[in-house]
C-alpha cells in the first residue's frame, strides 16, 4: 500500500538505521547547482540511501512510499566547510570559555549543535577544530553511528598552532591551568609539527588544520602576522600527506595565505588580508577560498551588545571590509570559492545566513548554491555528494521557494533528507520565524 508522505507532516527517522526502502519523490523544480539546471516535475527514486534515478514524473508507483513536494524546490543537501560543531558552546565574552566546561558537557553541547544543523538543511559539515582535542572524533563517530542525529562530520581533532598562539586557548586568568588535552596540536619546530599530525590523524583526524596567522577572536593574536613558519606548515602538509590526508589553513594575512598555498594546503580559511597576488596563486593551483562574509556583522552587533573583549572587536573592523572587498574580487576572477560560515562564532543554524552576502559581494544565486554543494564536495574530495545524480548520496533540502530568486529564503527550510532519510522538523515554524534576515 502507498503512504504519501506530506512535507507539512512529521516524521523521524533515525540516521542510523537499515535502508531499506524505496522512496519515489515527486519534485515540482530540481535545482542542481553543479550543472547550474534546474528541471521541472521530476522523479526521484531513492534505493538504500542513494539516488537511483532522476527522470520526468510518470505517476505514482504501485510500490514503495511517495513524498509529495511537487508544489517545491529541492537541491542537493548543503555543506558549510567552516563549522565548530563540536566545541558547542561558542563564542563568548569570555576568551578562556573552553576552560569552563567538562569534555562531556562540551560533546553534550555539541550534539545538540549538531542536530539543530542538520534541521536547518546542512547534512554535512567540515568541523574545522576544537580546543580540547579530538572531542569532535567522538561526535562524529557517535552520528555516524546512528546515536546522536546530526550532519556527517569531516573533522580535524585539534589545531596545529604555535603556543599561544590563534588556535591556543588564551586570555585564561594568571596560574590558570590548561590541560595538555588542549596543547595537542602545539608546535615548535618542523619536526613537532610531523610528529602532531601524525598523532591527529592517528586519534582519528580526517584532515589538518593549521593557524598559518593570528587569530580575529584570540587574545594576543594578531590576525595580519605569520604564526607558524613556512617549514612547519610544509612539514605538517608533506605528513598530512604521506598519510593520505590533507591539510587547510587558518590564514587571514595576505603572506601567510600565500605561505600557506605554497605549503601545500587545500583550503584557505578567511583569507581576510588576501591580495592580488594570493588571489592569482589559488586560482593557478587550484586552492579554494573559504571566506565567512557574513560574521562580521554579527560580531560587531552582539560583541558590542554583550561586552566582547575590545580586542576582538577592533580586530574584527579591521579585516571586515577587506576580506569581503578579496571576495568580490575572487568571484570576479573566477577563483574557487567554497561556502564555510565559522558557525560558532553565531549561532548554529544561521548557517544559511551567509548566502546573501554571497550574492552581495558578486555571486549570482546559483554561484552561491554551488559553493555549498558541488564546489564543496570537490574540495572534500567527496564527488558523491553535492549533486543530484544516479549512484549518489541522497541528500536533499526541500523549500517552499525559489531560491534563485530570493536566496534568502534558504534561512528556512521545509525539509531535508539525508542518506535516503526524512529529518524530522517539528519547529521548524517556531525556528523560522527566528530567523528571518534583519
Amino acid at each position: 500500500m502507498i503512504r504519501t508522505f506530506l512535507a507539512a507532516a512529521v516524521f523521524t527517522l533515525s540516521a542510523g538505521s537499515a535502508h531499506a526502502e524505496t522512496i519515489q519523490l515527486h519534485v515540482g523544480h530540481l535545482i542542481d547547482p553543479g550543472t547550474g539546471s534546474v528541471s521541472d516535475n521530476r522523479e526521484l527514486i531513492i534505493t538504500d540511501g542513494k539516488i537511483v534515478s532522476d527522470s520526468p514524473w510518470r505517476g505514482v508507483r504501485a510500490d514503495g512510499k511517495l513524498i509529495d513536494w511537487s508544489g517545491k524546490w529541492v537541491l542537493p543537501g548543503l555543506i558549510d566547510l567552516h563549522t565548530h560543531v563540536a566545541d558547542g558552546y561558542g563564542q563568548t565574552d569570555d576568551p578562556a570559555e573552553p576552560l569552563k566546561h567538562s569534555e562531556g558537557a562540551t560533546v553534550l553541547k555539541g550534539a545538540e549543535m549538531a542536530r539543530i544543523t542538520l534541521h536547518s538543511g546542512f547534512t554535512t559539515v567540515r568541523d574545522v577544530g576544537v580546543y580540547r582535542g579530538l572531542t569532535d572524533v567522538s561526535l562524529r563517530n557517535a552520528i555516524a553511528a546512528g546515536e546522536v542525529e546530526g550532519p556527517r562530520m569531516i573533522v580535524a581533532g585539534g589545531y596545529i598552532t604555535i603556543p599561544g598562539g590563534g588556535g591556543a586557548v588564551t586570555g585564561a586568568k594568571p596560574g590558570t591551568a590548561i590541560g595538555p588535552e588542549f596543547r595537542i596540536g602545539e608546535v615548535r619546530s618542523p619536526e613537532e609539527a610531523r610528529a602532531r599530525v601524525k598523532a591527529m590523524i592517528d586519534g582519528g583526524a580526517d584532515f589538518i588544520k593549521l593557524i598559518a596567522t593570528g587569530a580575529v577572536l584570540a587574545v594576543g593574536s594578531e590576525p595580519g602576522a605569520l604564526e607558524l613558519t613556512p617549514d612547519e606548515m610544509k612539514a605538517a602538509c608533506d605528513q598530512a600527506k604521506a598519510m593520505g590526508k590533507y591539510c587547510i589553513a587558518h590564514a587571514h594575512g595576505a603572506e601567510g595565505i600565500k605561505a600557506a598555498i605554497r605549503a601545500g594546503a587545500r583550503t584557505i580559511e578567511h583569507a581576510s588580508l588576501v591580495d592580488d597576488e594570493g588571489l592569482r596563486m589559488a586560482k593557478e593551483r587550484g586552492v579554494w577560498l573559504d571566506m565567512d562574509i557574513y560574521d562580521g556583522d554579527l560580531i560587531e552587533e552582539v560583541g558590542t551588545r554583550e561586552h566582547w573583549p575590545a580586542e576582538y572587536l577592533q580586530k574584527n573592523r579591521d579585516t571586515t571590509d577587506f576580506q569581503r572587498q578579496g571576495f568580490a574580487k575572487a568571484v570576479k576572477l573566477g577563483v574557487p570559492l567554497t561556502f564555510g560560515t565559522d558557525a560558532g562564532v553565531y549561532p548554529h543554524g544561521y548557517n544559511a545566513r551567509q548566502f546573501g552576502y554571497m550574492v552581495r559581494y558578486g555571486m549570482t544565486p546559483m554561484q552561491a548554491l554551488a559553493s555549498a554543494t558541488s564546489e564543496a564536495a570537490k574540495a572534500l574530495g567527496r564527488p558523491e555528494l553535492g549533486s543530484v545524480a544516479p549512484g549518489h548520496v541522497a541528500d536533499l533540502v526541500v523549500i517552499d521557494r525559489d531560491p534563485l530568486k530570493d536566496i534568502t529564503v534558504l534561512q528556512c527550510v521545509a525539509g531535508v533528507i539525508q542518506g535516503g532519510q526524512l529529518v524530522h522538523r517539528d519547529d521548524a515554524a517556531a525556528r523560522c520565524d527566528r530567523w528571518k534576515h534583519p
